[in-house]
């Protein structure tokens, strides 16, 4: 009798042990997808900021530099976009900000705000698309790009008016820079910056001549030859009327390169 109830007891010892092993149908808590935040930055850098000198001698600085942006949307993609190699980006979350939002990049804050999505599904957003298009109105009208400011050298002084008509489209990957940027943490707020590099377009003069930049740059020189009445100012058909199709192409190819997430380059197409 007692080898019985001790056969008897088994089922109950096992119950009790699945228990304890976590066999009771517990389940992983649910991860948390609260909304967070999502700040659009656009940095002109110091070369906006303070100006520069081009890689042919010639002081540049701004007093506005107008950009409009439309389009922006923030990915999560995986694997990462490569600008190098992809040819679109395939996320599988966005985020985006209504458009198009003209800003002037001459900012004493440094960059500044495109917007703020405000319902983001948490991650890491670790690549960045957006379009640069004509202005509808507003000081840069007609211009997707509008440059307002001096150049000066020796005793020339130049007031300089430059609009780029051209719409690009701009695909980025991740932010690179002194700390990653674009994660959204649940119920947190992040950023993510678009940046221009305008030194891509005159050069710069702190770097060797043989520098890769200062070897595709333009340098100021080829404006400074439209110079009338102390101004020189132009837009992409009249550079090509001026300086003739070889000259608009080369402008064309360094546009495409002014689009960057911090040092990150883009993807770019022309619209």
């Amino acid at each position: 009798m007692k080898r019985i109830a001790s056969l008897a007891a088994i089922p109950a010892l096992l119950a009790l042990l699945a228990s304890a092993c976590g066999g009771g149908g517990e389940t992983e808590p649910a991860e948390d997808t609260t909304p967070g935040t999502l700040t659009i930055l656009v940095n002109g850098e110091d070369f906006v900021q303070n100006g520069f000198v081009s890689k042919d001698g010639w002081s540049i600085s701004f007093r506005h530099l107008w950009v409009t942006l439309d389009n922006i949307e923030a990915h999560q993609t995986d694997p990462p976009f490569d600008p190098h190699t992809d040819s679109g980006i395939s996320p599988f979350e966005t985020a985006g900000l209504a458009g198009p939002i003209t800003l002037d990049l001459v900012s004493p804050e440094g960059p500044v705000t495109a917007g703020t999505i405000e319902v983001v599904p948490p991650g890491h957003y670790n690549a960045i698309s957006w379009d640069v298009v004509p202005a509808a109105s507003g000081p840069s009208e007609g211009y997707s790009i509008f440059i307002d400011g001096q150049a000066e050298k020796g005793d020339q002084s130049y007031q300089v008016y430059l609009g780029f008509e051209q719409g690009l489209r701009f695909l980025g990957g991740e932010y690179v820079g002194d700390e990653r940027l674009g994660f959204v943490e649940p119920g947190g707020e992040s950023e993510l910056e678009i940046t221009f590099h305008m030194d891509h377009l005159f050069g710069d003069g702190s770097l060797p001549e043989d520098d890769p930049l200062n070897a595709a740059a333009l340098g100021f020189e080829p404006f400074a030859s439209l110079m009338q009445e102390g101004t020189v100012s132009a837009d992409l058909e009249d550079l090509g009327a001026a300086l003739g199709e070889d000259f608009r192409g080369d402008l064309m190819g360094i546009l495409k390169t002014l689009g960057h997430t911090g040092e990150g380059h883009c993807l770019c197409i022309v619209l």
